[in-house]
């Protein structure tokens, strides 16, 4: 009876083991060959999409929906995620065996809609530095010779409230502003306000009639200088975070910063030539296999990604471009953090684009009529913000959601 036992544990703990393996190789991507009868090695490929049940191809064949897994042989794909009245994603990745390689197709409406959030027109647009809130001037009427209308400084937050719901626009104070120029705090809490009349600090969650504004223009570069240093402050602390080599580069040859919304990547532009040594961190498995490069030069854009030591050419020629979160004031063109931070914006005369964080699937959203580089991203995935007087030259620019999903 002791031997029947002991034979049975050890068939048992074969089987076990057997089936442990052949799992274990099931998982890492490995297939039984009928043609050959042997058992291949593949990596694995996990394609998701929003909004998912998107189609998948790999080199022109369907091969599922998306939000699916599937083994691939080791080699270099064109894989293209496709939805109809979406514009189509695509990517060459390269699988390797055992590997899980992980994507996901952001998708983006062919025709996006319209929704109006100002109606008596909006100026000198300007956004906090952290994108939360959104602060313009309403012009005064003609007609209006004491303001008594909409006329003044609104402020709108960009909070990302759930389906139904919306943050109605705040008026901060009232007057006729249309020649002011505005400078947000680094907490997003105050608004120097500087007018014909003088320097005014605002608090953005009240309303300040013109007759209370305190003129504070004695005062200008001493506030100006300590939001500096509180900047500072948390970009260091934010740069800290990423490898010696890279945080000075950042420090020293870099005049455009930006973090993303996760702080998991930093896009940046170049003032002087680097190189950025290799394996800065241990390479991570499934790490991207998009170009990369690593010799950066002045002038250009890229983004470093923080988690994998990868840096990627975003823009060619920054000359003109502004990074949300930089120290631009002259430009026409705009690149920031779409909200998943997964994902580009960039804003250009006559067209808006959004592009993957390697610089690949540039993707016009919009083209047409509006006022460059006005575009600005929300905390909802569905929308941006652009200021467009839809063709109408009788017609100020008002502030409308672009609705891309």
């Amino acid at each position: 009876m002791a031997k029947v036992r002991l034979f049975a544990f050890l068939l048992t703990l074969i089987v076990v083991s057997v089936s442990a393996y052949f799992i274990s190789l099931y998982a890492r991507g490995y297939r039984f060959n009928t043609k050959t009868g042997g058992v291949n090695p593949n990596g694995l490929l996990i394609v998701k999409s929003d909004p998912d049940g998107a189609q998948i191809l790999v080199d022109g064949e369907f091969k599922n929906l998306s939000n699916s897994t599937f083994p691939l042989p080791p080699k270099a794909y064109d894989i293209v995620v496709t939805k109809e009245g979406f514009i189509p994603w695509s990517k060459r990745l390269i699988i390797e065996k055992e590997i899980v390689t992980e994507v996901t197709a952001n998708l983006f409406k062919i025709a996006p809609s319209f929704s109006a959030i100002t109606f008596s027109g909006s100026l000198n647009i300007t956004p906090s530095r952290d994108l939360a809130k959104l602060a313009y001037i309403v012009p005064s009427l003609p007609t209006d010779k004491n303001n008594t209308n909409t006329a003044g400084l609104w402020v709108l937050e960009n909070l990302n409230l759930p389906l139904g719901f919306s943050r109605e626009p705040r008026r901060v104070t009232d007057g006729n502003l249309q020649d002011s120029e505005l400078v947000w705090s680094p907490d997003g809490r105050q608004i120097l306000l500087q007018t014909n009349a003088g320097l005014f600090l605002l608090n953005v969650g009240e309303f300040t009639p013109e007759n209370k504004r305190v003129n504070i223009l004695a005062k200008k570069q001493t506030t100006l200088d300590e939001w500096q240093i509180e900047s500072e402050k948390k970009l260091s602390a934010q740069i800290s975070r990423l490898p010696e080599q890279m945080q000075d580069i950042l420090k020293r040859k870099s005049s455009e910063i930006s973090f993303s919304p996760d702080e998991e990547m930093v896009a940046y532009t170049a003032s002087a030539s680097a190189n950025i040594p290799n394996y800065l961190v241990k390479e991570l498995p499934g790490s991207s296999t998009q170009k990369q490069v690593r010799d950066i030069k002045p002038g250009k854009t890229y983004n470093y990604d923080i988690k994998e030591d990868r840096n990627f050419l975003i823009d060619d020629d920054s000359v003109d471009l502004a990074i949300i979160g930089g120290t631009s004031t002259i430009f026409t063109r705009r690149l920031s953090w779409f909200p998943t931070s997964r994902n580009l914006i960039l804003a250009e005369p006559n067209s808006i684009s959004i592009l993957d964080y390697d610089g690949t699937n540039k993707r016009i959203i919009y083209a047409g009529s509006y006022e460059a580089p006005n575009a600005f991203p929300t905390l909802n995935h569905d929308r941006l913000i652009i200021s467009t007087n839809l063709g109408s030259i009788s017609n100020p620019a008002n502030l409308y959601f672009l609705i891309i999903k």
